[in-house]
């Protein structure tokens, strides 16, 4: 990987993109890691593959809280008991595991179909999708596209306005790679035309542009966003990098300089400023 692709996946650290950093993040694992080739991959297998690297006293704390579910519980005791396993993977479990991550996203989502509100629907959803954009394994591509989709369609069911469920779902065909790219584009389109300073449908329109190869649409809405939100890293370090792709080289030592004092992280700064002395020295 190029330095400038390294950069840019470093800032989605520093955003909670990565497992580690802050509750509902995501690692990065192989398929190998959840289930073979030949294995259909279910809640059930993942389950599985992310108990097997568990103590067994953590183990027995699982089994205690999955088998306090009994028949007759109210929808209310069960939603209860939904924040409660979500939140068992993301803050203990997680200490033994890098599958972590799967159950907790996928208790959020019960949770979040328990509770049926805009908002618990709108933010399981966008875990998924967030995972979705970065996973190059194929069954665990399937499963967080078949979730995502399901989360942000139950959302627009509630609220058919919803213009971050739209792009969102939009969002989620484009990057399932079993529809047609344009259909989901179109979606994000809709809302980007009607509401130019929807933050989330420029990024998505600036990163699909970039999937196919479009540089310079990516850095008109990469634009538009850090226009909007300056502060926003992703889109800054993202635009610094089409630059250079485009042999861009003063713009991209523009951007990059112009993303310094927004990065917290001490070792992202040195990464960054080290990349803009590479560049002038070329």
């Amino acid at each position: 990987m190029r330095k400038p692709q390294w950069i840019t996946l470093t800032i989605a650290a520093t955003q909670g993109r990565f497992f580690g950093e802050r509750k509902g993040t995501k690692p990065v694992v192989s398929s190998t890691a959840t289930a073979s080739a030949h294995e259909e991959l279910s809640v059930d297998s993942i389950l599985y593959y992310a108990k097997k690297e568990l103590p067994q006293t953590q183990v027995a704390r699982l089994t205690s809280l999955e088998n306090s579910i009994v028949r007759g519980d109210v929808a209310e005791q069960k939603l209860h008991l939904m924040h409660q396993l979500a939140r068992y993977w993301i803050d203990s479990a997680r200490a033994f595991t890098p599958m972590a991550w799967y159950p907790y996203a996928w208790y959020t989502a019960e949770a979040a179909r328990l509770e049926n509100s805009e908002k618990s629907l709108s933010f399981a959803a966008r875990l998924f999708l967030d995972a979705l954009a970065r996973e190059q394994a194929h069954q665990l591509k399937d499963w967080e596209t078949e979730q995502a989709k399901d989360l942000f369609q139950r959302s627009l069911k509630l609220n058919p306005q919803n213009d971050s469920a739209k792009v969102g779902l939009g969002a989620t065909i484009l990057y399932s790679g079993h529809e047609a790219p344009m259909t989901g584009i179109n979606m994000i389109r809709e809302v980007a035309d009607k509401n130019p300073n929807n933050v989330f449908a420029q990024m998505t329109l600036a990163e699909a542009s970039l999937m196919s190869g479009q540089l310079d649409k990516a850095v008109e809405r990469f634009k538009a966003v850090l226009k909007l939100e300056p502060q926003n890293l992703q889109a800054g370090l993202l635009l610094a990098d089409t630059y250079e792709k485009m042999q861009k080289k003063e713009e991209a030592i523009g951007s990059y300089q112009r993303t310094l004092p927004y990065i917290t992280n001490a070792s992202m700064k040195a990464e960054v400023e080290k990349r803009i002395t590479q560049l002038k020295t070329k």
